[in-house]
């Protein structure tokens, strides 16, 4: 930032309502459409802006950044999107909790995996308050590493004596449902039908599943988007399956971001290089037994309040 920058905290004297009120002008020319008319907003989207917005917890703040080039809003509200969800479709903590419980015991075997060791579900409930209702081992841990793997065509792989996958299909889409005021779907939604269609097969084809997953909820909302489930219904379906390796539905076979860690933009391609390696019988780790097709799906390009791009590619196993 230049010299005259400043990051503008709510005054002792105000309240946090008093505060986020003064920041509206800011927010109306950052935000979705349906927040740039102040009279739409205050009809429809006051409520929902304030149970986002308002600070729950020591571990949640708001902030303007100011410089020469102009105005960045931004909010460190870590807990909005696993808030919302909780509250609107029932979802609990031991929800969440189950899926970072499998993706630990997914990564005991990964070789590179960051973390382990066992994770209890109670070790996760208990553990360090960051957010509310977000806790430590909700959230991802960054280190330092890559990811790679090759494209080329079916030929090219034969004459290389290459094991090889196949994409049956793939989708890409960025900006998703700009008009939603909370980021509660993304554009897989959009393109589920023919991902699938295209690739010639159907969900219950599907041997694993690799989601992105930089918080608990975003995996949710993945399986959720895709047609695992629907909307508001992935309490129930984590419920109903174990994603573990040995177990029902299979999800981040190599503990995922969560318990292999985020390296940086190379942590979205951490699902597809552990995809192909379950698909090619070379998994570093364990192996999901008989994998013929799997899934990955993709999220990022997070911006001050949702994420800008999502996609998804089906992999199959070659005959």
């Amino acid at each position: 930032m230049s010299k005259n920058s400043g990051i503008r905290t709510r005054p002792a004297s105000i309240s946090d309502k008093e505060f986020i009120i003064s920041l509206l002008p800011r927010l109306l020319e950052f935000g979705p459409p349906s927040w740039r008319d102040v009279a739409q907003m205050t009809a429809v989207d006051t409520q929902v802006l304030s149970d986002s917005l308002l600070s729950k917890s020591p571990g949640t703040a708001i902030f303007i950044a100011e410089d020469a080039g102009g105005v960045a809003l931004g909010f460190i509200h870590l807990q909005t999107g696993t808030d919302y969800y909780m509250r609107e479709y029932g979802a609990r903590r031991e929800d969440f909790g189950k899926l970072c419980v499998a993706q630990r015991d997914n990564a005991l075997s990964y070789p590179h995996a960051l973390f382990r060791k066992p994770l209890t579900l109670d070790e996760y409930l208990n553990a360090r308050l960051i957010a509310e209702p977000l806790r430590l081992f909700d959230c991802v841990m960054p280190c330092a590493g890559a990811e790679a793997f090759l494209v080329m065509s079916d030929a090219r792989a034969r004459d290389l004596g290459l094991s090889a996958v196949s994409i049956l299909s793939t989708c890409e889409r960025h900006n998703s449902f700009p008009d939603d005021p909370i980021q509660m779907r993304g554009g897989w939604a959009l393109d589920r039908d023919e991902l699938f269609s295209r690739a010639g097969v159907t969900h219950a084809d599907i041997d694993f599943l690799q989601t992105y997953d930089d918080y608990p909820v975003i995996s949710l909302l993945q399986m959720e988007d895709l047609g695992f489930c629907g909307k508001g219904e992935g309490p129930q379906f984590v419920r109903d399956h174990t994603f573990t390796l040995d177990g029902s539905f299979p999800h981040n076979t190599s503990g995922g971001q969560l318990s292999g860690g985020q390296a940086g933009a190379a942590g979205g391609f951490l699902g597809m290089t552990d995809a192909v390696r379950q698909l090619t019988g070379t998994a570093l780790g364990a192996s999901v037994a008989g994998a013929r097709v799997g899934v990955v799906s993709g999220f990022g390009m997070i911006n001050y309040d949702r994420g800008l791009c999502c996609g998804a590619a089906i992999l199959a196993r070659e005959a």
